[in-house]
């Protein structure tokens, strides 16, 4: 059995993606599934052809509802307690896209209170203020369509999702949330409580509606145990259960599974300069052999090289381009020098061109933002 673990607030040890997948009930994306995708969407994202998004609940169920005439909608959070990296913006990518094919409305939840109530060194939830906004402006510049996105902090929309917060947690008893997050004794009420108030966008715009409407949730795999916990309750209260789409995560720099928001230098945040960045890469775990000689002579293994993988999750979507860069380095025709000053330049030029849409977000912020 792999050695590792996996929770909303912790990635520990080297993830094997197919034992978490039978660890948490979740069925792999495969080719007939993104085939019924592809029937409406007339492309896939590369998210999805390189497996970045692996897994799903019920995204068969969804499909089925949408061929009936039933439109989806999106949901999908971000918990801010600090700036956020590249590996943050991929449940957004997903969502954006999938907003662009199937003309759905997203929900965004920024649930400021998860990161007070579950971090000793949070004191303030007001501090916390200031790197919300920047957060959102972030995901705004992703592209989000404002007539069709609605972004919401729990504290500011609480009037509107508490109330369904409390039909969800009078179903979930204390021990199943100590035992599905790993919670001891010591853990505050408000933690314990949280989960709740994250299932509510999942079945929000049904009771807006009056009717039943499906939702898809993109998000990271890690965060899957909150709806593992909410999906039967959302059920007895009489709406669909949401489905979800998984994602793996963006690997840190230095080769571990998840890219780290608190290891800095494991991390490329969206607001590094360009020195930062080049200085990160040029740190970066390689595949490649220990002397530009055996390099050469035997090649490196991109599986292994963190310049391989971040071509592989953001910054080559040419399949045909990706796999040329793969071989260079099998074949030991590209040496570490040159490889990590090409993946600095595309970061940067992506960094580049998202300040500026950030920038161009701020005049557009209220048309997002919702309030009680």
């Amino acid at each position: 059995m792999a050695d590792f673990n996996v929770t909303p607030w912790n990635v520990e040890g080297k993830v094997d993606y197919e034992v978490l997948e039978k660890r948490f009930g979740i069925k792999p994306l495969d080719e007939q599934l993104l085939n019924r995708i592809k029937k409406h969407t007339k492309d896939l994202h590369f998210f999805l052809t390189r497996q970045i998004f692996l897994a799903h609940r019920e995204l068969d169920w969804l499909l089925d509802q949408y061929e009936k005439g039933n439109k989806f909608y999106l949901y999908t959070g971000r918990a801010p307690s600090g700036g956020m990296t590249l590996g943050h913006l991929i449940p957004f990518m997903m969502t954006r896209w999938l907003q662009e094919k199937f003309g759905a409305e997203v929900y965004i939840q920024i649930p400021d209170e998860e990161k007070f109530l579950a971090k000793k060194d949070i004191t303030d939830i007001d501090k916390l203020r200031p790197i919300i906004e920047d957060n959102v402006l972030d995901i705004i510049a992703i592209g989000f369509d404002p007539k069709k996105t609605k972004i919401f902090l729990d504290t500011d929309y609480a009037g509107v999702l508490y109330k369904q917060a409390c039909r969800v947690a009078k179903r979930i008893t204390f021990s199943t949330v100590k035992d599905a997050f790993g919670l001891t004794n010591e853990a505050n009420i408000g933690w314990i409580f949280y989960t709740s108030m994250q299932a509510v966008p999942a079945f929000l715009k049904s009771v807006e509606e009056g009717h039943n409407v499906p939702c898809l949730i993109p998000l990271a795999v890690d965060q899957d145990v909150h709806f593992r916990v909410a999906r039967d309750v959302i059920g007895k209260l009489g709406y669909y259960k949401p489905a979800i789409l998984h994602c793996k995560f963006l690997p840190g720099l230095m080769g571990d599974s998840k890219m780290s928001s608190s290891v800095e230098t494991d991390a490329i945040y969206l607001n590094d300069n360009p020195e930062t960045v080049t200085k990160k890469v040029n740190k970066a775990l390689t595949g490649q052999q220990a002397t530009a000689e055996l390099q050469k002579k035997h090649g490196g293994d991109p599986d292994k090289c963190m310049v391989c993988q971040y071509y592989k999750f953001l910054f080559e979507p040419d399949d045909k381009k990706l796999e040329k860069i793969f071989e260079s380095e099998r074949k030991g025709k590209i040496l570490a020098g040159e490889h990590k000053a090409d993946l600095a330049k595309r970061i940067n030029r992506f960094l580049e061109e998202h300040r500026k849409k950030k920038e161009q977000a701020r005049s557009k912020m209220d048309q997002f933002m919702l309030k009680s």
